[in-house]
């Protein structure tokens, strides 16, 4: 049996490339599940493994795709059998492991999540890694007391697959939502998803005050550095920030002032090494309380070979809202 996949290698001088290939079966990597994948998505960090622009890939040759969905063919797992239908994300998929965009993967059964009534294969790519995460950071900020009442909730990356996700989340649990963006021409597309308020990324990305006016109940940050600390910087009191990008930069420029004088609390949001049982409660929610009708205006597709170009587009900021790679178009 033969598949498409988009495989990244280095080559006999170490050049790096990342290329659509035809693979024969025995390509893939150890597993107890082997799943026919129906869709994939590009995420930021997809981008940096196609392009070469960061070390993501720890392994050559590899299936590009750090999520996938899909219906299982194969498996000795004692969880799944033929016909279930599956979501993975994270556990070094697309990194270490050959991962989901290609027509076919197999994994262990230990990674796989079952894909919640209510949500199609398409949709849950829709979603993908960076919605999964928007709902981890949601979950962070509820299970520290953080309510609508308590004021505004900060999303910073608004435009990008977190953020958007994030904006539509918090819009329909009550949350009054002030969306950061350096592309204020999507600014009625914002309010659109559930945003109340935007703001030009300028008024938080340039070196700040160690603190500044209180200003956010809580905050989802998808983009690190300047941003990330000028946030912490404005937080209410007692308020909490959920952390999960570094687009602007992995550094933190930061001081400790907001911590030990606002008491505010910083959560890092792991969304590739989560425990199994805060992932399926993610994904349940997801299902519940994301609205779908605004997820599929966010949501563009593509084929399997536009996922190349797609890579370097979410770099260059060239994305909004979610892409799904329907792996089956070649």
């Amino acid at each position: 049996m033969t598949f498409q996949a988009i495989v990244i290698d280095k080559d006999a001088n170490g050049r790096y490339r990342a290329e659509q290939r035809v693979l024969a079966d025995e390509a893939l990597p150890e597993g107890d599940v082997t799943v026919g994948v129906q869709y994939s998505t590009i995420n930021y960090k997809d981008g940096l493994a196609i392009t070469g622009k960061a070390p993501v890939v720890r392994k050559f040759p590899l299936v590009a795709g750090i999520d996938f969905s899909g219906v299982v063919e194969q498996s000795t797992h004692p969880e799944w059998k033929p016909g279930d239908r599956v979501v993975l994300n994270g556990w070094g998929v697309g990194e270490s492991h050959s991962g989901g965009l290609g027509q076919l993967a197999r994994v262990k059964g230990d990674w796989l999540v079952p894909l919640p009534d209510g949500l199609s294969a398409r949709q849950a790519m829709a979603i993908g890694t960076a919605g999964y995460t928007a709902m981890l950071c949601v979950m962070a900020l509820e299970k520290h007391g953080v309510r609508p009442a308590d004021g505004d909730i900060l999303v910073t990356g608004a435009n990008g697959g977190v953020g958007t996700v994030a904006i539509s989340l918090l819009g329909k649990l009550g949350y009054r939502v002030v969306a950061s963006t350096g592309r204020l021409g999507e600014a009625e597309f914002l309010k659109q998803l559930g945003a109340a308020e935007v703001i030009d990324r300028g008024e938080l990305s340039a070196p700040g005050k160690p603190l500044g006016k209180e200003r956010w109940a809580g905050v989802v940050d998808a983009v690190g550095s300047h941003t990330l600390a000028n946030a912490c910087a404005t937080t209410r009191y007692r308020g909490a920030v959920a952390a999960c990008g570094l687009a602007q930069g992995m550094d933190f420029p930061a001081s400790v002032a907001p911590f030990i004088l606002r008491g505010i609390t910083l959560y890092g949001i792991d969304s590739v090494m989560a425990p199994q049982a805060l992932r399926r409660e993610a994904w349940q929610r997801l299902a519940r309380d994301l609205d779908l009708a605004k997820l599929d205006a966010i949501t563009r597709e593509i084929s399997l070979g536009e996922a190349l170009q797609a890579g370097q587009d979410i770099l260059d900021g060239k994305i909004r809202g979610r892409v799904v790679v329907n792996v089956s178009n070649g």
